[in-house]
Protein backbone atom coordinates (compact mmCIF):
# COMPACT_ATOMS: atom_id res chain seq x y z
CA UNK A 1 0.00 0.00 0.00
CA UNK A 2 0.95 3.29 -0.89
CA UNK A 3 1.57 6.26 1.93
CA UNK A 4 0.49 9.66 1.08
CA UNK A 5 3.03 12.29 1.79
CA UNK A 6 2.66 13.57 5.45
CA UNK A 7 1.03 16.57 7.08
CA UNK A 8 3.59 19.23 7.75
CA UNK A 9 3.00 18.70 11.12
CA UNK A 10 4.31 14.90 11.22
CA UNK A 11 6.93 15.65 9.49
CA UNK A 12 8.26 18.19 11.99
CA UNK A 13 7.58 15.98 14.79
CA UNK A 14 9.65 13.41 12.75
CA UNK A 15 12.69 16.47 13.03
CA UNK A 16 11.98 16.96 16.08
CA UNK A 17 13.00 13.52 17.57
CA UNK A 18 15.28 12.71 14.83
CA UNK A 19 13.37 10.13 13.40
CA UNK A 20 13.27 10.95 9.63
CA UNK A 21 15.96 7.70 8.57
CA UNK A 22 13.95 5.75 10.73
CA UNK A 23 10.65 6.42 9.27
CA UNK A 24 11.89 6.25 5.38
CA UNK A 25 13.33 3.20 6.41
CA UNK A 26 9.96 1.95 7.57
CA UNK A 27 7.90 3.32 5.23
CA UNK A 28 9.64 1.31 2.29
CA UNK A 29 9.10 -1.81 4.40
CA UNK A 30 5.78 -1.23 4.89
CA UNK A 31 4.67 -0.56 0.88
CA UNK A 32 6.36 -3.74 0.42
CA UNK A 33 4.78 -5.75 2.79
CA UNK A 34 2.52 -4.16 5.58
CA UNK A 35 2.95 -6.86 7.28
CA UNK A 36 6.26 -6.82 7.34
CA UNK A 37 8.11 -8.54 10.89
CA UNK A 38 9.79 -5.55 11.88
CA UNK A 39 6.86 -3.44 11.37
CA UNK A 40 4.84 -4.67 14.01
CA UNK A 41 1.70 -3.44 12.45
CA UNK A 42 -1.20 -3.80 14.55
CA UNK A 43 -5.35 -2.58 14.85
CA UNK A 44 -5.66 -0.57 17.48
CA UNK A 45 -8.70 -0.33 19.84
CA UNK A 46 -11.67 0.28 19.54
CA UNK A 47 -11.06 -1.64 16.36
CA UNK A 48 -14.30 -0.88 14.61
CA UNK A 49 -12.43 2.10 13.67
CA UNK A 50 -10.15 0.87 11.98
CA UNK A 51 -7.41 2.34 13.30
CA UNK A 52 -3.92 0.94 12.93
CA UNK A 53 -0.10 1.50 13.60
CA UNK A 54 3.20 0.20 12.89
CA UNK A 55 6.63 0.56 14.52
CA UNK A 56 8.97 3.32 13.72
CA UNK A 57 11.60 2.22 16.39
CA UNK A 58 10.76 0.98 19.76
CA UNK A 59 9.78 3.84 21.20
CA UNK A 60 7.85 6.02 18.46
CA UNK A 61 5.02 4.67 16.18
CA UNK A 62 3.40 5.55 13.34
CA UNK A 63 -1.11 5.51 13.65
CA UNK A 64 -3.08 5.84 10.28
CA UNK A 65 -6.07 4.46 8.32
CA UNK A 66 -6.35 3.40 4.76
CA UNK A 67 -8.39 5.87 2.64
CA UNK A 68 -11.45 4.61 0.22
CA UNK A 69 -8.62 4.63 -2.42
CA UNK A 70 -6.64 1.64 -0.35
CA UNK A 71 -4.18 4.41 0.18
CA UNK A 72 -2.61 5.01 3.68
CA UNK A 73 -2.83 8.11 5.52
CA UNK A 74 -0.97 8.31 8.38
CA UNK A 75 -3.02 10.92 11.18
CA UNK A 76 -0.13 10.81 14.37
CA UNK A 77 3.41 9.76 14.76
CA UNK A 78 3.60 9.30 19.27
CA UNK A 79 5.08 7.26 21.62
CA UNK A 80 4.37 3.68 22.03
CA UNK A 81 2.57 3.69 25.09
CA UNK A 82 1.43 7.70 25.25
Amino acid sequence: MKIIPLREDLNDTLKKHNLQKKFSKQKQLFEQNTNHPSLHTEKLEPTRLLIYSFRIDRKYRAIFVVTKEKKVEIIDINLHYQ
